[in-house]
């Protein structure tokens, strides 16, 4: 088992809330991680039907079952929540770690029942640097775009084409029919596809609509499915301090390059280079891993962009100890001054407080006066 990072975070907060909560994609190896760092737990599963009926119809003799308890897919048992809370009130050896792919679900019964009492992680897929010293590690970073990132591909030696397709068939089976009640999942997945047509772009809730054949109202409404269960997530527009004509709308990002490439029917690394659109999947893929990074760390950065409406742009945005971090994403090897135009304008505008980067495939790293410059894998592994 490749070992992750945000185990030792889990476990530390394990010993300091009596509840551990653990929300991530379908297989993005949460069960995995569960069985192997709370090995000595009681794993009960809701998906199973029995054990379903069972915290239905007797949540306290479901909880009553040990101590320590492991509860997967609880999103299952809503009603559930607030007997947990009961439990680790009452009782204070009483250790309950929850877990599910549903973020939207989980949260919504956490806020209600159980703040103070739980420490929130998000597991995704594989991150760049988990795969660093592993058998797995490939110097071409296009095979890992290309690839994506989720276990079962590394672990089971699975071709991307065979793997995405299935993936997608039971997400959209499984997680989009509980989620919201759709009678055409054909035009919801068409609705997967423009997004992916628009990953690393600003999102225009219209064109969206219109190029699935639904309204913007449902196209909003359908995003929020796709953000609630990890396939896609959105960078708001950073304001602080800057009175210009900003765009306010988010950007869209997928949390998974794979799946990325796959929606965009590309076949191979040699076409995934060629890809029109290769910018923004490169643009995806670091400002992913860099969002990966920060959940690892349990550093809770929150992560935004800047554009105006001239088209000066920063890609990535963060503050970090206080200090505001701007961040361009090339996909070239060679700088160029045009790089950084944008990254300089607002850095202007925010009366140059802030550290700003130029992340390229290039090799050189550069401390200039006003910028570092340096490979991308500098901020990621």
């Amino acid at each position: 088992m490749i070992k992750r990072n945000i185990s030792g975070k889990v476990l530390e907060l394990s010993k300091k809330f009596p509840v551990i909560s653990i929300t991530g994609p379908r297989q993005s190896g949460k069960t995995t991680l569960i069985k192997k760092i709370f090995g000595d737990y009681l794993y009960l599963n809701l998906e199973d039907g029995v054990l379903r009926e069972f915290a239905k119809n007797d949540p306290k003799g479901f909880l009553a079952q040990g101590d320590l308890l492991v509860i997967d897919e609880a999103q299952r048992v809503p009603e559930l929540f607030s007997y947990i809370q009961l439990e680790v009130d009452e009782n204070k050896r009483k250790k309950i770690v929850i877990s599910g792919s549903q973020n939207f679900l989980l949260s919504e019964k956490i806020s209600q029942t159980l703040a103070g009492r739980v420490a929130i992680f998000k597991l995704l897929p594989f991150a760049l640097e988990e795969l660093l010293k592993t058998k797995y590690w490939q110097k071409d970073f296009n095979n890992f775009i290309f690839q994506g990132f989720y276990p079962r591909i590394y672990d089971q030696n699975l071709k991307p084409q065979d793997w995405y397709p299935n993936y997608l068939e039971t997400y959209l089976e499984r997680d989009v029919r509980s989620l919201q009640n759709l009678g055409d999942l054909d035009r919801f997945s068409s609705f997967v596809t423009s997004c992916a047509v628009n990953g690393a772009s600003i999102v225009n809730f219209t064109s969206l609509a219109s190029n699935s054949g639904i309204s913007p109202n449902t196209a909003k409404s359908w995003l929020s499915v796709l953000k609630q269960s990890y396939i896609v997530f959105t960078l708001p527009p950073f304001f602080r301090n800057i009175n210009k004509q900003l765009r306010r709308s988010p950007k869209l990002f997928f949390f998974d390059t794979g799946l990325l490439c796959y929606l965009l029917g590309i076949k191979n690394k040699t076409a995934l280079i060629n890809h029109h659109l290769y910018g923004h999947i490169f643009e995806n893929f670091v400002v992913s891993e860099i969002m990966k990074k920060s959940f690892n760390d349990y550093s809770k950065l929150s992560f935004y962009y800047l554009r105006d409406k001239l088209g000066n742009e920063v890609d990535l945005v963060f503050e970090k100890n206080g200090v505001v971090n701007l961040v361009e994403i090339k996909s070239g090897a060679t700088y160029r001054t045009d790089f950084s135009k944008g990254l300089l304008y607002f850095d202007s505008l925010l009366g140059g407080k802030t550290k700003n980067y130029v992340l390229y495939t290039g090799k050189e790293t550069q401390k200039r006066s006003n910028l570092t410059l340096m490979n991308w894998q500098g901020m990621v592994v």
